[in-house]
């Protein structure tokens, strides 16, 4: 008596949609089910999988192929040969089996499969066409992705701060993400802080990946590093301009990229990490200020390599609180910080509304420059013009058109904040305050580094000049506490000239609303 042929029943879908895996994989079973009952099929088994078949290394196909090889089944049950393989490695597997013996029967419900040589040429076919299905599918999504991007649209999954828009296709910002995004950019810009600063501090905001994930720091990271988030978009190694909403400026973006190349600077292994080492000149001669180790205590003292100097030593705890004097310097409160951002926002408000009726303005110039062209070619149609003529008033036409367009496309890529980076500093200035009472020397010197620069010390007092915008901030503080002169708060701010000029801004009834 014959032993009857045992069968697997394969399903497979490659989708990651789960809902439509296992509505796909239902319809599958019910079908070779029932070719399984009709022809009286012995089924050892039932396999699901649920994994693209483009390439080898299927989990599930891979361990019924060594149970068949083990005697276990000698047929397969499937809804059709292209969910058994559409690579060639798979597809020639199936074949040597059924060639070695091992592999006695293939049963479809849409296709027809006999052992004989002209039915195993016609199973390699199939199975070659599924590999080219696949391959041209494969082609064709590439070239729909292409031409996505080239269009300026993003043509996959959304990256962190944006969401995937159904309805135009393009991707838009996350009210909840961007603004977290655009912040940690402003944060990291500052240089106070290390990726792994950031992502505590924004894991513990709620920003998380596309998929929910908590981000990593190479996450962190690599949006740091994304030109997405200015309008530029990064594909296969070139770059196309988006239509989306920009997230960040340029300018904040190439911040951030100087402050990354300067944190991944390798630091010299011969010298000990002295706090203030090469960040101070010594007002007298010029000289670098060095520091070294004296008796448990750091001094800084002038190298004296420019010449004689008269300059004495220094211990560093001294300088560590004409460090935090001249913080606070930068500090504003927490009410000044929120009516100067309000100011910001107001202007901002007013600024994009005037260059929406500007926009505007371009876009009927533009739509004129189209009509003119419309009635120029009825003109030219009906004979009324000679060829020469029609061809100069058009040529003149389109290189208006593209005057207009350029100006249009200009506004439109202005279209951003310009106050950003003056927001940067008043938030930096309002964390000055906190940073000044550190107990951490090192804390406090990175934002010093942010707000001041041309660091000299002479006679042990330390003088700098404020950065850009936050000459306003300090200049407004020194007038506060009394003008040059008033106590030792002020710490050395810049040289006797700007002294002058702050007492020509004496006269300023609220100066901190200068800014």
């Amino acid at each position: 008596m014959n032993t009857p042929m045992k069968y697997f029943i394969y399903a497979r879908k490659s989708t990651d949609d789960h809902s439509r895996q296992i509505r796909s994989i239902g319809d599958q079973l019910t079908e070779v089910r029932e070719m399984a009952q009709r022809e009286k099929l012995t089924v050892v088994e039932e396999l699901i999988e649920k994994q693209s078949a483009k390439a080898p290394g299927r989990p599930v196909f891979s361990a019924m192929i060594e149970r068949i090889k083990e005697g276990e089944a000698q047929g397969i049950l499937a809804w059709n040969p292209d969910r058994l393989a559409r690579n060639a490695i798979d597809g020639g597997t199936i074949i040597y089996l059924i060639d070695t013996g091992a592999l006695k029967d293939l049963k479809f419900p849409t296709y027809k499969f006999d052992r004989s040589a002209t039915g195993k040429f016609m199973l390699g076919i199939s199975l070659t066409q599924s590999k080219y299905y696949s391959d041209n599918l494969g082609e064709n999504v590439m070239r729909g992705k292409r031409q996505k991007i080239k269009n300026g649209l993003w043509p996959q999954v959304a990256p962190v701060g944006y969401v995937n828009d159904r309805r135009t296709r393009t991707i838009v910002p996350d009210p909840m993400q961007s603004p977290l995004i655009r912040e940690m950019f402003e944060l990291y810009a500052t240089g106070l802080y290390s990726l792994y600063d950031l992502r505590k501090h924004f894991i513990e905001r709620g920003l998380v990946g596309t998929r929910g994930k908590l981000l990593s720091i190479s996450r962190i990271q690599h949006a740091l590093t994304n030109p997405i988030y200015y309008g530029l978009m990064r594909y296969n190694g070139e770059f196309y301009e988006g239509k989306h909403q920009p997230l960040v400026t340029k300018e904040l973006f190439d911040r951030c990229r100087l402050t990354m190349l300067e944190k991944g600077r390798a630091k010299s292994k011969g010298s000990q990490p002295f706090l203030y080492r090469g960040l101070i000149h010594c007002g007298e001669c010029g000289g670098m200020i060095t520091m070294e180790r004296q008796k448990g205590h750091i001094y800084l003292r002038c190298t004296k390599k420019k010449g004689p100097c008269s300059q004495p030593f220094m211990r560093q705890e001294a300088l560590d609180q004409q460090v935090k004097a001249s913080l606070k310097l930068a500090a504003i409160s927490e009410k000044t910080a929120k009516e100067i951002l309000a100011g910001f926002d107001q202007l901002a408000a007013e600024y994009e509304h005037a260059e929406h009726e500007r926009r505007e303005r371009f876009r009927q110039e533009i739509a004129q420059c189209d009509d003119r062209q419309r009635r120029l070619m009825e003109v030219y149609l009906d004979n009324a013009i000679s060829i020469d003529e029609f061809r100069s008033t058009k040529n003149a036409l389109t290189a208006q058109r593209r005057q207009i367009q350029e100006k249009l496309e200009e506004s439109q890529q202005q279209g951003f904040d310009r106050l950003e980076p003056l927001r940067t500093v008043v938030k930096t200035s309002l964390q000055a305050t906190y940073t000044s009472e550190n107990e951490n020397p090192a804390e406090r010197l990175k934002m010093f580094n942010s707000v001041g620069s041309n660091l000299t010390l002479r006679d042990r007092r330390l003088k700098w000049v404020p950065r850009e915008a936050w000459q306003l901030i300090v200049d407004a503080a020194v007038v506060e506490l009394g003008g040059p002169g008033a106590g030792s708060d002020l710490a050395g701010v810049g040289a006797q000239d700007r002294e002058e000029q702050i007492k020509r801004r004496g006269g300023d009834s609220n100066p901190r609303y200068r800014l």
